[in-house]
């Protein structure tokens, strides 16, 4: 268990680094030009080289509403789930205090309330200023795509040498819907890491990157089991 919740810290910091790294280096310096192509690509190439480095020791959830859908698909023990989501929100925890530690060298400093950090946010602090019920529904709907996918492509009948792929990929087309929404979560311990040093909105609005994600992940793990008892049994 040890070995397991360290790969599932580890994952999940790379994730955040990576990923939340992507969109404040890039608004950092905008002359970079990665745009929303980039960030989506940089969340899923993270998971993409996760999922082959870490997936043999713990599975490579790197995220709780993962964790959660697989528990709930009868994939994963419930009782491991709180060692999991622990290391996973140390992890973006970790990954965001250390961003902020690198964006604080810029000559002009960085302050994280007013940079946002990359942290999920609605209405006002939504890149589109989109309602808080537009948020919701998207990020239970991407989130319920997303672990459709994890949950299909590791499956008994799947190419379990091509599941990384699929997983990685998916995630790239979630970011490409759901950035301009709520900067995209799907990951209630991403969505924590920037939002703890952010504070105010991002901690008020907290709530809807955890329930929505586990929402679409309880739903698709529901399915999950439904459509593939018989093959996992």
């Amino acid at each position: 268990m040890v070995k397991k919740v360290t790969a599932e810290f580890v994952g999940t910091f790379i994730l955040v680094f990576g990923g939340c790294g992507s969109a404040v280096f890039a608004a950092a310096f905008p002359e970079v030009g990665i745009g929303l192509l980039g960030v989506s690509l940089a969340f899923g190439l993270t998971v993409l080289g996760c999922a082959y480095a870490l997936g043999p020791v713990s599975g490579c959830h790197l995220n709780p509403a993962v964790s959660v859908g697989l528990a709930v698909a009868g994939r994963f023990s419930f009782k491991e789930l709180p060692g999991y989501i622990i290391a996973q929100v140390l992890g973006a925890v970790v990954a965001a205090g250390l961003l902020l530690v690198i964006l604080s060298g810029l000559p002009e400093g960085y302050d994280a309330a007013t940079g946002g950090l990359a942290a999920n946010g609605f209405a006002d602090h939504s890149p589109g200023k989109y309602s808080m019920v537009a948020g919701l529904v998207s990020e239970v709907v991407l989130t319920f795509i997303f672990l459709t996918v994890i949950l299909g492509a590791t499956s008994k009948n799947a190419s379990a040498g091509q599941a990384g792929i699929a997983i990685g990929l998916t995630l790239t087309l979630v970011h490409l819907v759901g950035i301009p929404v709520t900067n995209l979560s799907v990951n209630p311990a991403r969505s924590t890491g920037p939002a703890l040093f952010v504070g105010g909105w991002a901690l008020a609005q907290l709530w809807l990157f955890w329930l929505a994600p586990i929402l679409g992940a309880v739903i698709a793990g529901g399915l999950s089991r439904f459509l593939f008892e018989d093959s996992e049994a």
